[in-house]
């Protein structure tokens, strides 16, 4: 992998990781946060496929690294849905 294929592939894990936390309506941090989340989608989202069996819709290839566009998305946004109902909004009075 060169370097250039490895920003690419945190461009895109940024783009599906901000567009999962769209989806979900909770958003937390900055550019940083949403490259992370959106490999932490990318894992969670091609786990829930493989258990249910569902194809790969859309993946992305750099290199020799293969990207699940659409389960990180998914996958993501599953992940700070969830993140936004464990914590509480604080209410300022």
């Amino acid at each position: 992998m060169t370097i250039g294929e490895f920003f690419m592939l945190l461009l895109v894990a940024g783009i599906c990781g901000a567009l999962g936390q769209a989806l979900s309506g909770f958003s937390r941090g900055g550019c940083v946060i949403s490259i992370v989340l959106g490999f932490i989608g990318a894992l969670l989202g091609t786990w829930l496929a493989r258990l249910m069996g569902l194809p790969e819709v859309f993946a992305l290839r750099l290199g020799d690294t293969t990207f699940p566009v659409v389960w990180s998305i998914i996958g993501a946004a599953l992940f700070t849905g969830v993140l936004g109902l464990l914590t509480r909004r604080r209410v300022k009075t």
